[in-house]
């Protein structure tokens, strides 16, 4: 039986990696965003990272396990398939899994006790979707590796 995503992902000596990569994934992204939405998840992210050192650390940490709950049906799905490249699969179903991870930042954003994190989020939620659904090749592919 195939793993879950969880027992990939989650394992102790696995975790800190995700994490590490989870993080570079984003700082990549971040940085090839261009025009008035790019620069608006740019400030969002400088001002979360500035305001809140280590905040953005601990909450991708911290959300890392809700992230792989939301994509364990997707990844079942995928495995069931007979998938070669979960980026791919990802990709073609991108409304969906945005849609997905975005229940889980909506969630901590609406526990957050950081004001300004909650504003700098708020000021990007709305385009959100279409910048998950750019990303989710590279993530597929980072999850993957961990699957083999």
């Amino acid at each position: 039986m195939p793993a879950t995503l969880s027992q990939m992902l989650l394992g102790p000596d696995t975790f800190p990696r995700v994490v590490a990569d989870c993080q570079a994934l984003v700082d990549q992204e971040i940085s090839s965003k261009s025009g008035m939405s790019g620069a608006a998840v740019k400030l969002a992210y400088k001002g979360v990272t500035a305001f809140a050192p280590g905040y953005y650390q601990n909450a991708l940490s911290n959300m890392l396990p809700s992230f792989t709950e939301q994509l364990e049906p997707f990844w079942a799905d995928f495995v069931n398939a007979g998938g070669s490249s979960f980026g791919d699969y990802l990709a073609k179903n991108g409304e969906e899994v945005s849609e997905a991870l975005l229940q889980v930042t909506d969630q901590l954003a609406g526990t957050s006790s950081k004001a300004a994190v909650v504003r700098a989020y708020k000021s990007v939620r709305g385009g959100a979707s279409k910048h998950i659904e750019a990303a989710l090749p590279n993530f597929g592919e980072m999850v993957q590796k961990y699957a083999y």
